[in-house]
């Protein structure tokens, strides 16, 4: 797991976009939120454009994920897998919450890097 922190100290408000990106998909909002700060925020804050693209990404890896469980559960071991992936998916969000609220950014393993 790498964290990058190459930023300047982030403001208050740069902390809160960067902590929603992450915890979107906890408050029901997974691509929503993470997109609209990307492309709000890509020209004012590195630190916030870092962090909601990092988010993005992984909540659409999460959803591929997902949607391959789904096609595994007709030979039964989608569900467990399912289940691994939910439990993975709030875990990281916590810890990506995390480290961004300490002024870096988390890149979460095994992501799918669609939105460059």
């Amino acid at each position: 797991m790498e964290t990058i922190s190459v930023y300047a100290t982030p403001s208050g408000n740069e902390k809160i976009w960067a902590l929603l990106s992450h915890l979107s998909g906890l408050i029901g909002i997974p691509f929503l939120l993470p997109l609209v700060v990307y492309l709000s925020m890509r020209g004012d804050s590195r630190y916030v454009t870092d962090n909601a693209r990092e988010a993005l990404n992984f909540h659409l890896s999460v959803l591929l994920y997902g949607l391959c469980c789904l096609l595994l559960s007709l030979i039964l071991i989608g569900l467990p897998l399912m289940i691994l992936i939910g439990l993975a998916y709030l875990v990281l969000s916590i810890i990506a919450a995390v480290k961004a609220s300490d002024g870096g950014c988390y890149r979460y393993p095994l992501t799918l890097r669609l939105v460059t």
